[in-house]
């Protein structure tokens, strides 16, 4: 791969897996391309990587994340655990299956600084636009630096894409939202469940953002917390008081929420 160019655009979870492979090659002795990451936020980690920010960022780009602050793993870590660094390795001691937020991310952080691949990144650097040349097979990369809010423009002969692609939120329009006099907000832009003390609540879903935010708010104080879901069958839990399901939302008018079976 001598004098070839790789871009990677984003250095999540995915991004790091991919500089790491190459970075163990070239520990092998391996030749490996040149490498360059471009991070639109401050420091690499991706997801994990906290901020209190929604809608748009320090540099008026949209907020990517959509990670809250008391969040947990859903997934156990006995599945997600790094084959070449062990939770293990990392704690030097056993831990929960879920780990909180901030333990993952030290988790996958430590991981990439063992491998040093940081001098491939180049943070605050939104990619704007990817196009290919058939004749030269060359990728051309445009990017806005957002600290001097410049553009730069490069060539690649490789991009690999691993900024995730859920980031956009989406808020059927319900009849009467607009006249609701609560607050309206997609679970991309919790930060801290905190805001939800002393509030009654709807959270409208059943997947695990629903039940992650129903549960964070019960926990932070919510006075009451009520999931709204097109089967009410779909979960069988035995909710702590205070905590009920119905099912899907119809209509709101003013402060009184309508359901499909009539409630």
């Amino acid at each position: 791969m001598e004098n070839k160019r790789l871009c990677i655009i984003g250095s999540g979870p995915s991004g790091m897996a991919s500089m790491i492979a190459f970075s163990k090659a070239r520990a092998a002795g391996e030749s490996i391309p040149e490498i360059v990451c471009y991070e639109k936020q401050s420091s690499p980690g991706g997801l994990w990587n906290y901020t209190w920010r929604t809608g748009l960022d320090a540099h008026g780009e949209p907020v990517h994340n959509s990670m809250y602050k008391q969040l947990f793993s859903n997934t156990p870590k006995e599945c997600i655990e790094l084959v070449d660094y062990t939770f293990q390795d990392h704690f030097g001691k056993p831990v929960g299956s879920y780990p909180p937020r901030e333990s993952l991310y030290k988790y996958v952080m430590a991981r990439f600084k063992k491998h040093q691949c940081e001098e491939w990144i180049r943070c605050n650097t939104s990619v704007k636009n990817v196009s290919f040349d058939e004749e030269t097979k060359k990728f051309t990369v445009l990017a806005r630096a957002l600290e001097s809010e410049t553009e730069v423009t490069e060539q690649f002969d490789y991009v690999t894409v691993a900024c995730g692609h859920f980031s956009t939120p989406y808020i059927p329009n319900i009849d009467g939202f607009q006249s609701f006099q609560g607050r309206v907000v997609h679970a991309h832009d919790v930060r801290n469940a905190q805001e939800f003390k002393n509030q009654r609540v709807l959270v409208v879903g059943s997947s695990y953002s629903a039940e992650d935010i129903g549960s964070m708010a019960w926990k932070n104080g919510a006075t009451e917390v009520v999931i709204s879901m097109r089967n009410t069958s779909t979960w069988s839990y035995k909710w702590p008081e205070h905590i009920s399901t119905k099912s899907l939302l119809t209509k709101v008018e003013g402060e009184t929420i309508h359901f499909q079976d009539g409630s």
